[in-house]
């Protein structure tokens, strides 16, 4: 899947194009330049200013820390279920349609995203005790297999399978809007007994596809050395994708626990 800020960062002819251009002047003139320029150490990714793995998990583990804060406070205090909710939904759209990545407002994501969270999984955790901690364990289960297969070759994100990630999204958010519509006018849910089973084992498999998705970005940021600020957008996608993972768990283990 090709990324448009990839794309622009190509000349005419197709190649990459980070700093400036070099020609004849820039090449070294004499026998001792020459050797002093193959003595000098590799230049880093941080020296490049390119993305890499390293830059990923900083920026995730930094997203991550300011999500667990938020969810500390959630748990501590249900109120902020409403407003982690809608700020973190508000910053994760915006976020998302940036040209430029904010760690700000990225940061600021996790925080409220968090207290949604924290709060969501007090609430459930009280009348279902112990469910928090196992929808916790499943996300890691998921994303622990996810990253084996990928790493392995065995699993990747293809232009077919985006096709079917992408139509198969649109009607699971389709079927949202129908649900939270009759929660509102009759107080019923569709995301209950067997058809909820369903809907939830379809959004882990999406949620997981998301994943796949979200390693081919960051492996294809490194590879077409990408600029390091793109390690924000790395970070960001999976904190999201694994905010939606451990949601849908959270949900489908209310469900059997509710029977």
């Amino acid at each position: 899947m090709s990324n448009p800020v990839f794309n622009r960062m190509r000349d005419n002819r197709g190649y990459a194009t980070f700093g400036p251009p070099q020609g004849r002047d820039a090449l070294p003139q004499t026998a001792p330049d020459l050797e002093a320029m193959y003595r000098q150490p590799s230049a880093t990714t941080v020296q490049s200013g390119r993305m890499s793995y390293d830059d990923v998990i900083v920026k995730t583990a930094t997203i991550f820390a300011a999500l667990l804060v938020g969810a500390a406070a959630g748990w501590a205090v249900p109120g902020l279920l409403l407003p982690g909710l809608v700020v973190g939904l508000v910053l994760g759209l915006v976020n998302s349609f940036k040209r430029n990545p904010s760690p700000v407002l990225i940061l600021g994501y996790g925080l409220f995203e968090g207290m949604f969270l924290g709060a969501i999984s007090m609430f459930l955790n009280n009348a279902y005790p112990g469910i928090a901690l196992q929808a916790v364990v499943g996300t890691l289960g998921v994303f622990a297999a996810v990253l084996v297969l990928f790493r392995s070759g065995k699993v990747r994100a293809t232009p077919r399978l985006n096709k079917i990630f992408f139509v198969a999204m649109m009607g699971y958010l389709v079927f949202g809007l129908v649900n939270l519509g009759i929660v509102l006018f009759t107080g019923h849910s569709l995301r209950s007994g067997a058809l909820g089973v369903v809907i939830g084992l379809l959004a882990i498999a999406l949620a997981s596809y998301s994943l796949v998705m979200d390693f081919e970005f960051i492996k294809a940021g490194v590879e077409q050395g990408a600029p390091a600020k793109m390690a924000w957008y790395g970070g960001f996608g999976l904190v999201v994708t694994l905010v939606w993972l451990y949601v849908e768990i959270l949900r489908l283990l209310s469900i059997f626990r509710s029977n």
